[in-house]
């Protein structure tokens, strides 16, 4: 028998063991991390948390609702500061937690990327939409227009997402094998029609997420300052003003 997630052993022990709406989606992360999002169910998150899952439903209506819940927990910890005056560095640190995040939690990537697309902005939980405020005006205040800012972070999160679902799927067929075309399986291709795939096949087993994370931000930004050049930057002020 599995031992029941963190959080609610540790409700189990002390206070009240009043159920949050917080602490069901805390272990509806714990559940979704340790055992993918397709085994997430009202039933299984009411045994971890020691509740009848009839309880669950005053915080989320159904299983939908909880996916919303646990991307808004994962999502609300990223973090933009929009007083930052070097704009690049900024983005680049919160590619580099967005990424950590990731990692921490690889079944939830492709409900950060899902639920995101599937449901009108209006419609984000508000801590999901703070990053994207914090960065408009991070990037405006820089001096960037506000479309040239909003299409800054939609390039951004459109490059991070597509790189952490490569990074998380970046398999090898035989892990112990030292050949490198062995151990990517790619000696089953022809060499007459993939001469150029197989001849990178040393860079293909040694790949480096984070290198490649960085490679790809250097592209980026350097891309992103040079074809949408900021004009002169915004105060704060001033900042405040265009938003009324």
């Amino acid at each position: 028998m599995k031992t029941p997630p963190t959080a609610a052993r540790d409700t189990a022990r002390g206070g009240d063991g009043k159920i949050t709406r917080e602490l069901v989606f805390a272990t509806a992360l714990e559940l979704i991390d340790r055992d993918g999002a397709d085994a997430l169910s009202m039933r299984r998150l009411g045994a971890a948390l020691g509740r009848d899952p009839m309880i669950l439903y005053r915080h989320a209506p159904g299983k939908a609702a909880l996916l919303d819940g646990v991307v808004e927990t994962v999502f609300a910890q990223l973090k933009v500061d929009p007083a930052d005056h070097d704009w690049a560095a900024q983005l680049r640190g919160v590619a580099r937690h967005y990424r950590a995040l990731a990692l921490a939690h690889p079944n939830v990537l492709p409900l950060l990327v899902t639920q995101q697309l599937a449901t009108p902005l209006a419609l984000h939980p508000r801590s999901t939409l703070r990053p994207l405020e914090d960065a408009l005006a991070l990037l405006i205040r820089a001096g960037f227009s506000g479309p040239d800012a909003l299409h800054v972070y939609r390039a951004l999160f459109g490059f991070l997402n597509g790189h952490l679902l490569n990074e998380l799927r970046e398999l090898v067929e035989n892990p112990d094998e030292t050949d490198d075309l062995l151990r990517l399986g790619l000696h089953r291709l022809p060499i007459g029609e993939f001469p150029l795939l197989r001849s990178l096949a040393h860079a293909l087993a040694t790949y480096d997420g984070a290198a490649e994370l960085e490679r790809g931000l250097d592209i980026l930004l350097t891309g992103l300052a040079t074809t949408l050049t900021p004009t002169v930057a915004v105060r704060p002020a001033e900042l405040e003003r265009l938003a009324e």
